[in-house]
């Protein structure tokens, strides 16, 4: 007798926002490696190259923090995007630009990539403002 292969069982994980349960449409699919490295750091939260716009609200924030290290030098200007809960507008993290690399290759005068070059956003999301959901889909392999 010949037995049929059993099909392989698959789970995706979702995020919802932690304070109202909303769905953020957020996929561990999207999420960059854990041992990638970024210039803001990954403790405590999560890197996703990509989120569902329609479930979240971008608000730009542009501070200066001071920082008097001489008399001319007066602070450091920090510019970011705020994501919140589109639902409960709880601030659920922060954009930053220190994704990879837009292009590919060398770049010009064959240098390769460099802080000039545009990056692609890196979503950081904050542990503690999400929830997991895992979902069991079923694929044949």
């Amino acid at each position: 007798m010949s037995q049929a292969a059993a099909p392989a069982t698959t789970t995706t994980t979702t995020y919802g926002c932690a304070a109202c349960g909303a769905d953020l449409n957020l996929s561990a699919a999207h999420l960059y490696p854990a041992g990638v490295y970024f210039e803001a750091g990954n403790k405590g939260t999560l890197s996703f190259s990509w989120v569902d716009e329609s479930k979240l609200r971008f608000t730009a924030e542009d501070r200066i923090r001071p920082f008097f290290e001489t008399l001319d030098y007066w602070g450091i200007q920090r510019k970011r995007t705020r994501i919140s809960c589109d639902a409960c507008g709880r601030l659920i993290g922060y954009v930053y630009d220190d994704g990879p690399p837009v292009m590919e290759g060398t770049g010009q005068f064959g240098m390769g990539p460099s802080q000039v070059i545009p990056r692609r956003p890196r979503y950081r999301i904050k542990i503690k403002a999400v929830t997991t959901a895992t979902g069991g889909g079923r694929t044949e392999s």
